[in-house]
């Protein structure tokens, strides 16, 4: 079964940046709106932010606005989540997920092929 690839966590320092990447390719993934959700230990998985299939709708969860920034290239078939001034709250397995649609929401029952997740973790 086709599923979106993640890559780019690492470990970096608070105030610092990394940027993730999704590829999410073929005829089960392609013309899809894109999400970011990331889950810490102990806790639910979290709406991070989304993206529509042709990029015009973005939205984002209050707490990483103005931080993170998510785009796409759709001739890459890749999604990207640029994170800036990282702080140790945001330390998180982050997954990209594809939507059921072409618009995005935040909700998370709307997203229905997700990948295997990748670690962030911010040092303080």
């Amino acid at each position: 079964q086709e599923r979106p690839v993640e890559s780019g966590g690492g470990l970096v320092q608070a105030g610092g940046s990394l940027r993730l990447s999704c590829v999410a390719s073929g005829p089960t993934l392609g013309s899809r709106a894109m999400g970011w959700f990331r889950q810490a230990p102990g806790k639910e998985r979290e709406f991070v932010a989304a993206i529509s299939w042709s990029g015009e709708g973005i939205q984002y969860t209050s707490s990483v606005q103005g931080r993170f920034t998510i785009s796409r290239d759709n001739w890459k078939d890749t999604v990207y989540l640029q994170m800036n001034s990282l702080k140790p709250d945001d330390t998180a397995l982050y997954y990209c997920a594809a939507h059921r649609d072409l618009w995005m929401t935040d909700v998370i029952d709307d997203y229905i092929y997700w990948g295997q997740g990748n670690q962030v973790t911010v040092s303080s």
